[in-house]
């Protein structure tokens, strides 16, 4: 029988995804992953199912993901434990933030410092978008949908709302041609 998780394993180390997390849900993302799976509380297969349900759920997705994967954990009192652990780093922060950051917000090196986050945290977003997608990606269909509905959303601005609904249509098209399909050879 697998050792229950306690509460406060939860908080603590969502405390430290949070803590060291710079960029919101994505780049969270490979870190969760990280230390989830070190101590076996996910497989890799569980979390692209984590990730997608946050997606699809409203709110921030930090908060989503710490909910969905503490209740993997202990149910409601791990999703609010993990939720807390993943918010307490970020607020204490902002709250520190607020209260000096009238004496060095035109500070050049916290200007620097800040454009110099910025490329690591593109590179935690793609990291876990690349491999996310080497899994889900079965065949080269997958892969073209996949590749299209990037491109139509990066660079033709097309609300990712619109290819869900296409999506959805298709899929379901697919599969009742598919199950008809299959029905008439049965009847045969």
């Amino acid at each position: 029988m697998e050792k229950k998780v306690s509460l406060w394993q939860i908080f603590t180390v969502f405390a430290k995804i949070g803590a060291f997390t710079i960029g919101g849900g994505y780049a969270m993302i490979p870190i969760i992953q990280a230390e989830m799976s070190r101590r076996g509380w996910i497989s890799d297969d569980d979390l692209p199912d984590i990730v997608a349900l946050s997606q699809s759920a409203p709110g921030v997705m930090a908060v989503n993901i710490s909910i969905f994967a503490g209740h993997r954990l202990r149910g409601v009192k791990g999703s609010i434990a993990a939720t807390l652990g993943s918010i307490t780093p970020s607020f204490l922060i902002i709250l520190a933030i607020a209260m000096f950051f009238t004496a060095f917000k035109d500070n050049p090196y916290v200007e620097r410092a800040f454009k110099g986050i910025r490329p690591v945290v593109i590179s935690l977003i793609a990291v876990p978008m690349i491999n996310m997608a080497r899994k889900s990606c079965k065949n080269v269909w997958t892969w073209l949908l996949a590749i299209v509905s990037l491109g139509l959303v990066a660079f033709l601005n097309v609300s990712p709302i619109y290819i869900i609904l296409c999506v959805l249509v298709l899929g379901f098209s697919f599969t009742y041609y598919r199950m008809k399909k299959d029905s008439s050879l049965h009847s045969e």
